[in-house]
């Protein structure tokens, strides 16, 4: 399907339904096509496994992987928080 840019504009929320729903929709500008618009797809459906995320992540300088036989543990000293509702628990943290 194609669609102006100007008709995009004013009826943005029912293109993108369509989108989602697996429609393809071609952006025209002037007559010429200039962007298309679909649904974006899950890693799962296209073949992403796990083997590939770690591999990913491997490949970013920011991520430390954890060293050889090394265990995930919390703080030594963990910060009491009271229980309660949230407004309670930011008034404790504020010291009110």
């Amino acid at each position: 399907m194609e669609v102006s840019v100007r008709e995009l504009k004013n009826r943005l929320s029912e293109y993108l339904r369509r989108a989602q729903a697996g429609e393809r929709i071609v952006v025209t500008s002037r007559g010429r096509a200039v962007a298309t618009l679909s649904a974006v797809s899950a890693p799962d459906a296209e073949g992403v496994g796990e083997d590939e995320v770690v591999r990913r992540l491997n490949r970013m300088p920011w991520i430390r992987p954890p060293k050889q036989g090394s265990t995930v543990r919390g703080s030594d000293r963990p910060t009491p928080v009271p229980d309660g509702t949230v407004e309670a628990i930011t008034d404790w943290m504020r010291g009110e």
